[in-house]
């Protein structure tokens, strides 16, 4: 098992690696909290509000660090293997194919992580009244939640590509839940400065789980680590179930249609 491991992880690091430029284009793609860190520094320069200026500066850069690690495109990946057929020939392989997905997403995190710490350590490098240490527990915290957070992204989106059994834009559903993700998650605001009405019911939704508490465990902002957690496997519960579901059923409509 441990072979396969390596090996999968071993082509799929080699194949990622040949688009280093476009790696670091993809790197500065996701640089909306950069963006929105300037946006609240300058909001709590000018007011006060619930977090400082270093608050908000530790807060973002450590969302751009969870979106590095937690962005999945699985969703356009398999609608095209869908579409154009090529499910096929990994159905008769022993192993279930989303293992080439993950294998792919595990080996794109360590090659685009040298452009990751540089640009992290270019930021502290123009502000360094924003950097900090973490505690090891803060760190092993951060570091568990990440992992959860990685898999809970790409299981949602996995569920919405499974659609592409029935209908030919999967990704349109993903695209849907990307304009609730970027501003319940996290990205453009933390959940500190929402109204208390609203904090109060997006805590139990999947969106907080994938940015906001990772980003504040590292951080060291106060949050329900318990509850957290709980809700945040009990979502992976929920969508693993759904995701096995339409599974079978999808393989069934995939015959159907003659693969």
């Amino acid at each position: 098992m441990m072979q396969k491991i390596r090996v999968f992880l071993s082509v799929y690091y080699a194949y990622m690696v040949e688009y280093r430029a476009e790696l670091l284009l993809w790197v500065l793609a996701n640089s909306l909290p950069i963006i929105m860190m300037g946006v609240w520094i300058e909001a709590a320069t000018a007011t006060p509000l619930t977090l400082s200026p270093v608050q908000f500066a530790r807060y973002f850069i450590s969302v751009f660090l969870v979106r590095q690690f937690t962005v999945v495109w699985v969703a356009w990946d398999f609608e095209k293997e869908v579409v154009e057929g090529r499910l096929s020939p990994r159905l008769l392989q022993p192993l279930d194919p989303v293992w080439h997905h993950v294998a792919g997403h595990v080996a794109e995190r360590f090659a685009r992580l040298p452009f990751s710490v540089a640009l992290i350590g270019l930021f502290f490098l123009l502000y360094p009244e924003a950097a900090w240490i973490p505690s090891w527990i803060d760190l092993f915290g951060f570091v568990l939640v990440l992992a959860l957070a990685f898999a809970l992204r790409f299981l949602i989106q996995y569920t919405f590509a499974i659609c592409a059994f029935w209908t030919e834009r999967a990704t349109s559903i993903e695209r849907v839940w990307l304009l609730f993700y970027t501003f319940l998650a996290g990205m453009v605001a933390p959940l500190d400065v929402f109204p208390e009405s609203v904090r109060q019911v997006v805590q139990w939704t999947p969106f907080p789980s994938l940015v906001y508490f990772p980003a504040s465990l590292l951080v060291g902002l106060p949050v329900a680590v318990g509850q957290s957690l709980g809700v945040m496997l009990g979502w992976i519960a929920i969508f693993w179930g759904i995701n096995r579901w339409l599974w079978r059923r999808g393989l069934r409509q995939y015959s159907g249609m003659g693969a």
